[in-house]
């Protein structure tokens, strides 16, 4: 066997290190558990950096004088491997150098990450639970890929100069999807329900919630309906005073970021600014003091026009910006009454921007000329809902959408409050 080095090809030298993909890696520590019948893997970022310690590996080992060389790093020796029991580290040998060190852990950001303008796209595409870090530095690797803090990922089929050290332990590193969404849709939609305010105009889920919170004051709060709930701050605000939300959306991606917020506490997105530019946002329930609330919160795909039997027992039921994008919107409205407890409340938000896109015509509640004279959805929503509810209130709530940073949406949406009789 040959191994091909830098310059030329060379015998294969057994007390070398292996050179070795992620997935390469993995399969022999599978192997090797079978053969010890005890469980070994790869080590997770906490405990090569625990190694690291118990080895007394200082953060920076560069040194400027070639006879304190501590590890084959930087090319202070050869540009090349060397034996595996050249440099020992405490007990252990090549802690640092020789070559990478793959690691469970898939590479994600620690909180407060922020992107730098000059380089963009360097690290944020590695947030996808598909790069594994790699730890230690190699023969070449020099500057900050030589220091402690160095942290960067590959794809798990990818080759470097990498190979691994394996641990005996039962623990399973969590793979998380903390990446940047940025989809322009969906990145578009955690904006708009987790932005800051724009134009002087609140933030419109927290402020829906809040309203049905303030209508809600002196009734029971045991259960919430939240019916197309987009990216969940709604769901999330109203568990500020509800025992138990539960928001439906008909798009399994909205459900998705909703989840992976509920689940990391974290969500990241970019919003376009200009042309190819993009700004990238970091929010967390603990900046919006949401941290207590997601216990309370669940987020279920589901189609509003045919919601399962088991979504009932609700003290309150909210539709924001739902029914003029409903398939059938009267199908929706006439379940509800059947979801809600005795005297429970119905919340409705919507501009009424009725789209043949959306709802076939025939389906409009409102919008167009019955017998030459105007029907206005509110009209339709009190024919449809008059027998079980009582209209208590309307209200104008604007909402701002931000398309890219000078480009905004400004829409009043109208809010109709029922209840039921």
């Amino acid at each position: 066997y040959l191994l091909r080095t830098l310059s030329r090809e060379i015998p294969l030298p057994l007390s070398w290190p292996v050179e070795v993909n992620h997935l390469e890696a993995a399969a022999f520590c599978k192997w090797k558990s079978t053969k010890l019948g005890f469980e070994v893997t790869l080590p997770t970022e906490a405990e090569y950096m625990r190694l690291r310690e118990v080895s007394g590996v200082e953060p920076y080992v560069i040194s400027q004088d070639k006879r304190k060389v501590t590890a084959n790093i930087n090319l202070e020796e050869y540009a090349s491997c060397v034996p595996i029991d050249r440099h020992a580290h405490g007990d252990f040998y090549d802690v640092i150098g020789n070559v990478w060190q793959w690691s469970n852990t898939p590479m994600h950001p620690f909180e407060g990450f922020k992107v730098h303008p000059i380089y963009d796209d360097f690290t944020v595409p590695t947030f996808d639970g598909k790069h594994n870090l790699i730890n230690g530095g190699s023969w070449i690797s020099c500057g900050n890929l030589a220091t402690e803090r160095s942290r960067y990922g590959f794809r798990r089929h990818f080759y470097q100069h990498a190979g691994f050290r394996y641990i005996q332990s039962t623990h399973e590193e969590k793979v998380t999807t903390d990446y940047y969404t940025t989809d322009s849709i969906i990145s578009q939609y955690c904006h708009f329900g987790w932005g800051e305010n724009r134009l002087g105009v609140e933030n419109y889920p927290a402020k829906c919630a809040s309203i049905a919170l303030e209508v809600m004051q002196n009734k029971p709060k045991r259960k919430a309906l939240d019916v197309g709930c987009a990216i969940g701050r709604s769901s999330f605000e109203l568990a500020r005073g509800f025992e138990e939300v539960i928001g439906l959306d008909f798009s399994a991606r909205f459900i998705q970021e909703a989840e992976t917020l509920k689940q990391n506490g974290l969500l990241r997105y970019a919003i376009p600014t200009e042309g190819e530019l993009s700004d990238f946002h970091e929010v967390s329930l603990s900046s919006f003091g949401l941290e207590n609330t997601k216990e309370k919160v669940s987020f279920w795909q589901a189609d509003a026009c045919n919601l399962k039997p088991l979504y009932k027992g609700f003290d309150l039921i909210f539709g924001g910006n739902l029914i003029d994008r409903l398939y059938d919107p009267k199908k929706f409205l006439d379940s509800l009454a059947s979801r809600l407890n005795d005297s429970g409340v119905l919340i409705l938000t919507s501009p009424y921007t009725w789209q043949e896109e959306s709802t076939p015509k025939e389906k409009w509640i409102g919008g167009y000329r019955r017998d030459g004279e105007n029907v206005t959805t509110l009209q339709g929503l009190e024919e449809i809902l008059g027998d079980d509810f009582t209209l208590l209130e309307t209200r104008d709530v604007p909402f701002v959408i931000q398309e890219t940073a000078r480009k905004h949406q400004h829409t009043i949406a109208q809010m109709s409050i029922w209840q039921k009789k």
